[in-house]
């Protein structure tokens, strides 16, 4: 379990980059799989995804910590029912401390769930002032459920950062809201493809070549989606990273 002092401090790193986000440029796609993984170590939950509405009204998965909750979350989405879905469409947090039980509730998100290990699950909306655009959903191998002062902190992460997502700075308008949106969506079918070639090449799973792929924005201070795009053009070999760490990546 998470020391008090340990959860304190990320708690409060992560508001400090959300707020950051606020006043400065920021890349929506780092800023979702970054908000999905901090609540998921923060909360002491085993996996997370995140669903972002498109134009035209329906959801989609925009980030995810596994390859496992990926596919909980598009098979929920395929289904058009599940806790996630019921957040988005009430616009208030579902906590599901027992999906076993909630199989008469939701009989084809219980049964994938549980194929994969999820014992329990709690989504939060992304919403600011009546606008939902989206649900951060969090899951565990264990029977339970989010304690209230752990569901407030979810929902403030996510408040933060929908406030960052929707924010309109100095001659903003709504069109470039949507696009921003949009850009994020277009970034997870760019991310995906970058997977696939990473673990084609490499011969990792998707798992790890998305691991693969997030450490080298990350130790390079470069947006993940810029990664991706490189990756597909063949301008860098990630994959390499991954069995030779001192190398040189950059391909010639």
């Amino acid at each position: 379990m998470m020391t008090t002092e340990t959860r304190e401090s990320k708690l409060s790193s992560a508001f400090v980059k959300l707020a950051d986000s606020l006043v400065t440029d920021f890349d929506v796609i780092d800023l979702l799989h970054w908000l999905v993984q901090e609540c998921t170590d923060i909360l002491d939950t085993q996996a997370g995804g995140l669903m972002l509405v498109n134009p035209a009204g329906s959801l989609e998965l925009v980030a995810s910590t596994s390859e496992d909750v990926e596919l909980v979350e598009v098979f929920q989405l395929a289904a058009g029912d599940g806790p996630c879905l019921d957040c988005f469409r009430t616009g208030t947090a579902v906590t599901v401390g027992d999906i076993e039980a909630e199989s008469v509730r939701w009989p084809a998100f219980c049964v994938e769930a549980l194929r994969f290990g999820f014992r329990s699950v709690h989504a939060t909306p992304l919403r600011l002032r009546g606008q939902i655009i989206g649900t951060m959903n969090l899951f565990s191998h264990y029977t339970g459920a989010l304690i209230d002062t752990d569901i407030s902190v979810a929902q403030a992460l996510a408040d933060v950062a929908t406030i960052g997502i929707l924010q309109e700075r100095s001659a903003r308008s709504a069109q470039i809201v949507t696009e921003q949106l949009q850009r994020a969506l277009d970034s997870r079918i760019l991310l995906e493809q970058a997977k696939g070639v990473i673990a084609a090449t490499a011969g990792l799973s998707m798992s790890d070549a998305f691991v693969a792929m997030r450490s080298y924005a990350r130790n390079r201070s470069v947006p993940l989606r810029q990664v991706a795009d490189d990756v597909i053009a063949r301008r860098i070999d990630v994959g390499y990273q991954n069995t030779h760490p001192a190398a040189e990546l950059d391909l010639p």
